[in-house]
């Protein structure tokens, strides 16, 4: 008998559920088509692993000790529940289940599997916040409340749509498949932003301690490199590139945005030497793609390739100081247009501050606070905070940075806050204005 420590089997079932827990629910809700079923299966055999793991060992592939364990306990229930009227189909599916592959790989036809869960999920039929929420929780492996925190809604609102769209996918028979090219265009808009949120998750991860979750920000770039590739020759297909040449700006930056420490370091702050060049030049490229598609169909630029333009901005200036505010602030007051948001104002905000002064950010971001839009935010408080330090205006700051840090939804974000709270606090004899930025804009 085998006896692994707690702590390596915490980890190793952690990494699973990331890695594996998108792809076996999908396939047992293609086998099953019962999306209750496959759920409840999968959190049983994370239920089996908590308990045999410790015990017999962690599994070299843990992804087939899974979906062997979920299946097997698909088909112990199927048969549990089995009658007459339903025999055939039931026998029907259990030869399918009893004939799954049971690892990664094992099969290349289910590799699509999470893809088709998408579409069903984004489903026209469904609410779009629904459609976004509902992939979070069932591909992505979020918890309720970090999709709650992702929406600024509370965990019991959250779970109330999770289980109305689930009951809606059932009661209205909503097809598990990847839709025929005429229906696929209605679903994409649903789609990209699933998989931005998906990868903001991983980027900036929400309840945890570690500020990035590489396994969500992976697994987001990869699905939408399938979307691009099932979009092809589509009008759609633009802003999907647009989307993944975003991703992969920002994730250029990842290895730098915390120090050895794991405290956050501010982009203005970062070792731009260190910064992914491959990424940088896979992004540029899929931009120059898209810009170019949009010219070829002369349609206007859609929302992920202005905010990919955005990220060019940074990506491309040899230091903050020559990045080209005056060009950010014009692009975010383009996708104000394109996609109102108070999250896009709080943003231009900051770019106007860097660029025609403090004030007239400030002015801005006093609209917004008078607008309340954006109660609950911490980037608000925490950009007006910045500007108020700068400013020379330390006492306002602190209120700023101590509210910004109540709100804060990690513990990288706390930290960094409480370096800021020191900074500005009453006793602190240390002038400031000088400090380095670090607007909302900045800190994406």
């Amino acid at each position: 008998m085998v006896t692994e420590p707690a702590t390596e089997v915490q980890t190793a079932i952690a990494l699973a559920s990331a890695a594996e827990t998108a792809r076996i629910t999908a396939t047992l809700i293609r086998v099953t088509g019962d999306w209750s079923l496959a759920e409840d299966c999968v959190q049983d055999a994370f239920a089996r692993a908590l308990v045999d793991w410790p015990v017999r060992g962690i599994p070299k592939n843990s992804g087939a000790w899974l979906t062997t364990v979920a299946k097997n306990r698909a088909i112990d229930r199927m048969r549990s529940a089995a009658s007459e009227k339903r025999a055939v189909r039931e026998l029907a599916t259990l030869t399918k289940l009893e004939g799954l592959p049971e690892g990664p790989g094992a099969n290349p036809a289910v590799d699509d599997d999470r893809l088709r869960l998408i579409y069903t999920c984004c489903h026209p039929a469904l609410p779009l916040e629904a459609r976004v929420a509902l992939t979070l929780r069932t591909v992505a492996g979020l918890t309720t409340g970090e999709i709650a925190r992702a929406f600024l809604v509370s965990e019991a609102t959250m779970s109330k749509r999770l289980v109305r769209a689930r009951a809606k996918i059932r009661n209205a028979g909503i097809p598990y498949r990847v839709p025929p090219p005429e229906l696929i265009s209605e679903r994409t808009a649903g789609i990209l932003s699933v998989l931005y949120l998906m990868f903001n998750e991983g980027y900036s991860a929400t309840g945890d301690s570690a500020l990035i979750r590489e396994p969500l920000v992976q697994e987001a770039m990869r699905l939408a490199r399938l979307l691009i590739a099932l979009l092809d020759d589509s009008p759609q297909q633009t802003e999907a590139l647009g989307l993944l040449a975003l991703m992969l700006f920002h994730h250029a930056r990842r290895e730098t945005r915390t120090d050895a420490a794991g405290d956050l370091v501010t982009l203005e702050e970062q070792d731009r030497g260190s910064w992914d060049e491959a990424s940088i030049a896979e992004a540029n490229a899929l931009l120059a793609a898209a810009e170019q598609l949009g010219i070829s169909r002369r349609s206007r630029p859609g929302s992920y390739c202005v905010q990919a333009a955005i990220a060019a901005c940074h990506m491309v200036a040899p230091d903050a100081g020559s990045t080209d505010f005056a060009k950010v602030a014009a692009l975010y007051e383009l996708l104000g247009q394109i996609a109102p948001s108070p999250v896009i104002e709080l943003n231009r905000a900051v770019a106007v501050a860097m660029s025609q002064g403090p004030e007239a950010g400030l002015a801005l971001i006093d609209r917004l606070e008078r607008e309340r839009s954006l109660d609950g935010y911490y980037l608000l408080p925490a950009a007006k905070a910045d500007l108020l330090r700068r400013l020379g205006r330390k006492t306002e700051a602190h209120r700023g940075y101590r509210r910004a840090r109540e709100l804060a939804p990690s513990e990288v974000e706390r930290r960094y806050l409480s370096k800021r709270l020191a900074e500005t606090a009453p006793a602190s004899q240390t002038d400031q204005t000088t400090s380095p930025r670090t607007g909302a804009e900045e800190k994406k």
